[in-house]
C-alpha cells in the first residue's frame, strides 16, 4: 500500500487554507471529471484521487489526523495487520468515516461525493484508495446498510451561472436543466436585481436528494457578472465613457447618456469642460442588493471628440481661435 500525499495531489502547500484546498479541488474536479474526459482513460482514476485528497483535507478533523500521521504511516499499517482496535490505537486517534458534505455543480458534479454515492458510482470499496480506507474508514469497515442507518441531510451544491450587466440591473428569471443520476428537472431561478460577482441564490430543497429519508439539500447559484462594452461596475455604482463634441465641450450644451434599461439620459456638460471630467448622476447606477429602494450613482466620464475633414471655413475659425489665444 502507497502513502498518498494528498496535497501534492491538489497541488497546494501544507499550510493552504481551507479556501485554498477548495480552490484547488474545484479546478482539478472540473478539468478531470469523467464526463468531460470520455476519450481519457485515465480521467476517472485521477478525478477518484482528486476527491479522496479533498475528502481529507477539507475536514479539519480528517486533516489534523493525516498531518499527525505523516511518515509514521507504515507505523499504523503494521498495527492494523497486528489486530486493530485490540491493540488500542496509534498516535491517539481512531478511525472516522464520511457523511462528508460538499459543493458541486449540476450536470457534472464538482464535489466530493459520499461513501455510499462513490461505492454506487465505482463499486467496491467505493473509489477510495485502500490507503485512505484504511487510515479514515469508507468502504472496508462498515456497510451500505450501515451508512444509511439514519436520515441524513442531502448534499447541498453549487452552481455558477453567468449573469449579464442587464440582468444584475433589472433582475432576471432563469430556466436551468438540471441532471442527477441519469434524472433530470427543470428549476426556476430569480435573479434579484443588484447581484455582484460571487454573489449567492439559495435555492432551498433544489439540491441533492437526502439518505434514509433525510430533507433535500440546497442548491446555491454562485453569480458571475459579464464585462459590457459600455459600462464598468465598482459595487452599485457604473462607469462609463461618454463621447462629447468639442464644440459642446467648449459652448456647453446636452449630450445623450445610455443606460442598462435601454433608455436614454439627457446630461447637461458645462461649458469649458475638459476632457477626462467626470460627472456624476446621482442614483442612475445598479441597484443596491439589501437595499432595494436605492440605487447607486453613475459616473460619466467625458471623452471629447475633435472634429475631422474640416471645410476651408471651418479651418479659419480655428487659425482664428489660435491668434486670439496667442493674445
Amino acid at each position: 500500500m502507497d502513502y498518498k500525499d494528498y496535497y501534492k495531489i491538489l497541488g497546494i502547500d501544507k499550510k493552504a487554507s481551507e479556501k485554498d484546498v477548495k480552490k484547488a479541488f474545484r479546478k482539478l474536479a472540473r478539468q478531470y471529471h469523467p464526463d468531460v474526459n470520455p476519450d481519457d482513460p485515465n480521467a476517472e482514476a485521477k478525478f477518484k484521487e482528486i476527491n479522496e485528497a479533498y475528502e481529507v483535507l477539507k475536514d479539519k478533523e480528517k486533516r489534523q489526523k493525516y498531518d499527525q500521521l505523516g511518515a509514521n504511516w507504515k507505523q499504523y499499517e503494521q498495527w492494523q495487520r497486528a489486530g486493530g482496535e485490540a491493540q488500542g490505537q496509534p498516535f491517539g486517534w481512531g478511525q472516522s468515516g464520511f457523511g462528508a458534505r460538499g459543493t458541486g455543480q449540476p450536470g457534472y458534479q464538482y464535489r466530493t461525493a459520499s461513501a455510499e454515492e462513490m461505492e454506487d458510482l465505482f463499486g467496491g470499496n467505493g473509489g477510495y484508495s485502500d490507503f485512505f480506507s484504511q487510515f479514515f474508514g469508507g468502504g472496508g469497515g462498515r456497510s451500505r446498510r450501515q451508512y444509511q442507518s439514519r436520515p441524513q441531510k442531502g448534499q447541498d451544491l453549487e452552481h455558477t451561472i453567468d449573469i449579464t450587466m442587464e440582468e444584475a440591473y433589472s433582475g432576471a428569471t432563469r430556466l436551468m436543466q438540471m441532471g442527477n443520476n441519469g434524472t433530470s428537472r427543470t428549476i426556476e431561478a430569480k435573479i434579484p436585481p443588484g447581484v455582484k460577482d460571487g454573489s449567492r441564490i439559495k435555492l432551498a430543497g433544489q439540491g441533492g436528494q437526502g439518505i434514509a429519508g433525510g430533507p433535500v439539500g440546497n442548491l446555491y447559484l454562485i453569480t458571475q457578472i459579464k464585462p459590457h462594452s459600455q459600462f464598468e461596475r465598482n459595487g452599485d455604482d457604473l462607469f462609463a465613457k461618454i463621447s462629447v463634441p468639442l464644440t459642446t465641450a467648449v459652448l456647453g450644451g446636452e449630450v445623450d447618456v445610455p443606460t442598462l434599461n435601454g433608455k436614454k439620459l439627457k446630461l447637461k456638460i458645462p461649458s469649458e469642460t475638459q476632457n477626462g471630467k467626470k460627472i456624476k448622476l446621482k442614483g442612475k447606477g445598479l441597484p443596491k442588493l439589501k437595499k432595494r429602494e436605492e440605487n447607486g450613482d453613475l459616473y460619466a466620464e467625458v471623452k471629447v471628440v475633435l472634429p475631422q475633414k474640416l471645410s476651408d471655413k471651418e479651418r479659419k475659425v480655428f487659425e482664428e481661435l489660435a491668434e486670439l489665444r496667442k493674445n
